[in-house]
């Protein structure tokens, strides 16, 4: 009873499941949005069967090994929905139904031309942003391959790697021109090169800390040293100037100094010689009045 009910389990999922040697391949089921992604993978499953050449032939180059188309077309018709599976069960080989399935969800050739000036106008706006991981950059270039291929476009490795170049933020400047002028970006893979700009990203985020911080800290340790130097430098000039090096300069104001001797301003009183000249005046008027006096016989 358990492997019947897994059978019925499988059967019923969104995929079909088949087994090429030891490997277990699954078909997945189309619907209305998953067209690029589904053609992707049954491309590569139908290689691995050997079947691809059913379908990427010139017209009329299969006929002669039934076996084959009909296999190949088997396993497209089991991922279909039903709706679907209506509208195409009219065609006799496999890649009449692929290419019916590829006009119905990708439109007619005109469609397709559009929708190949899209990708490509994109691609060429694409602007990496300054705090954007290169994963995720290298991920949107990513889809666009995937997209560009289903509408059958293949876009080389070469532009991607010029592209994520191009778009990477100045800190990434030194990498980027080691690359160009060192490697050979035409021979070059994209995982390479992506690998690359990570591994300098991650080296990028170890450092310290940024260096318009590391600058500007620079800046403010030398303009603090230079304070410090003139504090110290006028410290000694003025303990030099104490011990007699004084200059007219830097003579005290003495307008705003009162003399304790005689009571005016201008001067200090060890400089006053205004009681000086009260004692002399008071001196010569003593001896005068002893002058005066009556000598006594």
């Amino acid at each position: 009873m358990g492997k019947e009910d897994n059978k019925k389990d499988n059967a019923s999922s969104s995929t079909i499941v088949r087994e090429q040697g030891n490997v277990t391949l699954q078909c997945p089921k189309l619907n209305e949005t998953n067209y690029t992604s589904w053609a992707l993978l049954m491309e590569t499953i139908l290689k691995a069967y050997g079947l691809w050449g059913t379908i990427d032939v010139e017209k009329g180059a299969e006929v002669g090994d039934e076996k084959r188309i009909y296999t190949a077309k088997a396993m497209i018709l089991q991922t279909l929905p039903q709706d679907v599976l209506d509208q195409v069960a009219q065609y006799a080989t496999a890649k009449e139904v692929w290419d019916s399935l590829k006009v119905q969800n990708l439109g007619a050739d005109l469609v397709q031309k559009a929708r190949l000036h899209t990708l490509r106008s994109e691609l060429e706006t694409m602007k990496m942003k300054s705090n954007e991981r290169i994963s995720d950059f290298a991920g949107k270039l990513s889809s666009i391959k995937t997209k560009s291929k289903g509408l059958g476009h293949a876009l080389k490795d070469k532009t991607l790697i010029r592209k994520l170049l191009a778009s990477a933020p100045k800190k990434f400047l030194p990498l980027v021109a080691t690359m160009e002028q060192y490697s050979d970006l035409d021979k070059m893979s994209f995982e390479e090169a992506v690998g690359r700009m990570i591994a300098f990203e991650e080296r990028l985020k170890n450092q310290d800390e940024p260096e318009e911080n590391y600058q500007s800290k620079l800046l403010m340790a030398s303009s603090n040293n230079q304070g410090h130097g003139r504090g110290r430098g006028g410290n000694f000039n003025k303990e030099g100037r104490g011990r007699g090096r004084s200059t007219d300069q830097e003579k005290p104001n003495k307008s705003k100094f009162r003399c304790f001797e005689c009571g005016e301003y201008g001067h200090f009183s060890k400089e006053c010689t205004k009681w000086k000249e009260d004692k002399e005046k008071e001196a010569e008027a003593h001896l005068v009045r002893e002058d005066e006096e009556p000598t006594l016989l």
